[in-house]
């Protein structure tokens, strides 16, 4: 199991595209059997983002299990994605045969804040 945030992952395989990295490191998310991605869509895809998740995805699909987790509704995700073909050929990836579960509700951050936060003394 590995879990990152979508913005590290897709700087560090910007990275290991400089440094003669980056077929090493997809071989290793392809192996992962359950890879979670957090905060998918928190900036538009740069073309090489794009190529990026689509070999990423690509080699997974069918063979291991990925969580993507995310506050930008799925339907707004091609359009994020950016280029038509690429966002069809991910999201077909991403979606087809996925489970998806819609959270309501406050963040879990701000409720965990709340209960840690001391009461004021005065």
């Amino acid at each position: 199991m590995r879990y990152l945030r979508l913005p590290r992952l897709l700087e560090e395989l910007g990275l290991a595209h400089g440094d003669g990295r980056f077929a090493k490191l997809m071989s290793s998310y392809a192996k992962t059997d359950l890879l979670i991605l957090d905060d998918w869509g928190l900036a538009p895809f740069t073309a090489e983002q794009r190529r990026d998740m689509l070999e990423l995805l690509d080699d997974r699909y069918g063979q291991r299990s990925t969580i993507v987790t995310s506050q930008m509704p799925v339907d707004n995700w091609h359009e994020l994605i950016g280029d038509p073909t690429l966002a069809d050929a991910i999201l077909d990836r991403l979606v087809h045969n996925a489970y998806r579960i819609n959270l309501k509700g406050e963040s879990m951050r701000k409720r965990t804040q709340k209960l840690t936060t001391p009461a004021n003394p005065d």
